[in-house]
């Protein structure tokens, strides 16, 4: 910390309050708080794409604090499904990582963009996690290999107990190792991929799904993180402000998320993080 631009720091003070914004938006709707920030550090901030990425990962990782205590002091994660998941999902985070800083900058802002477009894609077409019914989109085949594989329990603090048949891994596997990647590579997109198809194609409750992604997310960012925090100097003065906004915008977030509906709010969010996505596209191929 030797050398600490305090200029540059006191400079960035409005990433505070845009900060606080974007991890109350980002925890009430349920939606991963890196598309905001790292489109933000990168397109508003003026950081370069893996700096932007690496900044949006780091805060990522302090911002989530706050719901994935809840989820584990509440008991509502799956950790045998977990531990499929994160086979995948770490060794996937570090390789995208490390992918982001040596990948050149011009294909890096344009992987950037798609994946936006991809993820606002996500949001819109598919229902939120709590509309989705378990097992609806298994199909024929999905649904013989989910069959026949025991019962998966999970008991919750409160005393509610879920009880569903264990899922077959792989496709899960599948899901959080190009979700891993992805998100390694643009600092988002795990959460969006796993959550919903856990549901739909693994018959895990829509809770269960929501909180496992979470701990799995958390996980795979900290690795993730750490790779971005090697191989390039954090940029200390803007994730300076962007820690403790996250860490205020995540205690009210978590109280606000109930009264607002994720059936307006994500396809909301995902047009808005498409036309991000085009605007980035844009900067990259028009100027």
């Amino acid at each position: 910390m030797a050398g600490f631009p305090v200029e540059q720091f006191l400079g960035h003070w409005w990433v505070f309050p845009v900060s606080i914004l974007f991890s109350l938006v980002a925890l009430s709707s349920g939606v991963s708080g890196a598309l905001f920030f790292s489109p933000f550090f990168m397109l508003v901030v003026g950081l370069s794409p893996s700096q932007a990425i690496g900044a949006g990962l780091l805060t990522e990782v302090f911002g989530m604090g706050n719901g994935l205590l809840n989820y584990v002091r509440q008991r509502v994660v799956d950790y045998a499904t977990a531990k499929w998941l994160l086979l995948g999902a770490v060794p996937a985070v570090v390789a995208g990582a490390f992918a982001a800083h040596y990948v050149p900058t011009t294909l890096l802002t344009l992987a950037f963009g798609v994946g936006l477009l991809v993820l606002g894609a996500f949001l819109v077409y598919y229902d939120p996690p709590d509309e989705c019914v378990p097992g609806e989109g298994e199909g024929e085949y999905l649904e013989r290999k989910n069959t026949g594989r025991g019962q998966t329990t999970v008991e919750t603090t409160d005393g509610e107990t879920f009880t569903y048949d264990t899922c077959w891994r792989p496709p899960g596997v599948g899901l959080a190792t190009a979700g891993g990647f992805i998100t390694g590579l643009i600092s988002a997109g795990l959460p969006e991929i796993t959550t919903t198809q856990l549901i739909v194609r693994c018959r895990l409750p829509p809770c269960v799904a929501v909180a496992t992604s979470v701990f799995v997310l958390a996980i795979a960012a900290i690795a993730g993180a750490a790779v971005h925090a090697l191989a390039a100097t954090p940029v200390w003065y803007v994730v300076a402000w962007s820690i403790p906004g996250v860490l205020i915008g995540g205690t009210v977030g978590t109280r606000v998320g109930k009264y607002v509906p994720s059936e307006i709010m994500e396809p909301v969010l995902g047009v808005v993080f498409a036309v991000v996505g085009v605007i980035v596209l844009g900067s990259e191929l028009l100027v």
